[in-house]
Order: C-alpha cells, then sequence, then structure tokens
C-alpha cells in the first residue's frame, strides 16, 4: 500500500472571500491570505498597537487630503493573496474603495513576534505584487526597516525581492514615495 503524505488545500482570493460571506470564521477571527495559505495572524501586544496607531497618525498629518490611510484592511494583491498590513496606503478616498484596494502606494508592517516573516515572505509578497513603498517597523530592534526597489528574485519565496533596504533610527527621517515633499521623523513611529 502506498502512503502519500498530506496535501496543503491552496486557497484562492475568491474561495476565501466566500467563506468569510457564508460567515465560515468566528466574528473577530484574525486571518488573511498569503500565497494561497490561509494564516492566524499574531495577536497584538500593546507596544504593537500603540506603534500602528503612532503610523496612523504620521501618515495622516503627513499626507493630507487626497490619501487614505487604512489600518487592519484587507488588500487584493493577486488571485492567491488578501493580506490585512497593519497599515496601506491608498489615493483617494474612502469611498474610491467598494472593493478592496490592490495598488497601496505603501504598506507598513510592525513586528515583533512576526518579524522574520514580515521580512522574508510579506517583503517577497509585496514585492511580487510592485509595491514600491515598504516598511517594517522592526519593535526588537527599535529601527524603520525601508524596503524599496522590488526585482525579481527565483530564490524568494514569492519569485521576488526588494534590491533596497534602508535600516533608519530615532534621529533619522523617512520620507514615504507618494509624498516626497513630505519627510516624517523615525521617533514619530516608534514607541
Amino acid at each position: 500500500m502506498t502512503v502519500l503524505p498530506p496535501r496543503e488545500k491552496r486557497w484562492t482570493r475568491v474561495e476565501y472571500e466566500r467563506l468569510v460571506d457564508l460567515g465560515a470564521f468566528l466574528p473577530g477571527e484574525r486571518l488573511e491570505l498569503v500565497g494561497g495559505a490561509l494564516l492566524m495572524r499574531e495577536p497584538q501586544t500593546p507596544p504593537h498597537a500603540t506603534v500602528v496607531g503612532l503610523v496612523e497618525d504620521a501618515l495622516r498629518e503627513t499626507l493630507g487630503a487626497g490619501w487614505t490611510v487604512r489600518v487592519h484592511g484587507p488588500i487584493a494583491l493577486d488571485d492567491e493573496s488578501e493580506p490585512e498590513p497593519d497599515i496601506a496606503v491608498v489615493p483617494g478616498s474612502r469611498r474610491d474603495y467598494v472593493q478592496h484596494p490592490s495598488r497601496p502606494l505603501l504598506i507598513v508592517e510592525v513586528a515583533d513576534s512576526s518579524l522574520r516573516f514580515d521580512r522574508n515572505e510579506k517583503a517577497s509578497l509585496y514585492a511580487r505584487a510592485g509595491i514600491a513603498d515598504y516598511w517594517v517597523v522592526n519593535l526588537v530592534d527599535r529601527v524603520l526597516e525601508v524596503r524599496r526597489e522590488p526585482v525579481a528574485a527565483p530564490k524568494a519565496r514569492y519569485g521576488h525581492r526588494y534590491s533596497t533596504t534602508i535600516v533608519l533610527r530615532g534621529g533619522e527621517h523617512v520620507t514615504p514615495l507618494a509624498a516626497p515633499h513630505a519627510p516624517i521623523p523615525v521617533s514619530d513611529l516608534l514607541p
């Protein structure tokens, strides 16, 4: 008798959204679809929640009208991915997005226990989608990691990576690509 190893069920974004519509998940269950896999999101520690709020406040103030700063909102990246980043910046107003946006200009993840995942898998996923500006607020080392210039990279998890990573500390500034005239003190983003 041949014994086959267990197979993993890969989900599409359409299947995932149908499961959500059918009420297959508990209210408040923190799930996201990443590369066809349904993943449980980490619980938010108080520092994590604080930093999400700090980043949201700084971006709203810096970007002003004409931009929407979404917190934990789904992003329809491709047929097999609908992540819910901590922060995503999209052009326009909330009413422009009756459907989930697909091409944010900036994504920010706040990372403590998820640092390796956000640096590798999420970075590769966002690079594959062509997200030009991806920031990781690294709570472990208390720095901001800015990733830019997505490129093909066959050995990366999703076949892409960022060719540029800049690590910024508290006394430095970061400038969103969406607002090149508006530097933000990195200390405003850290707890």
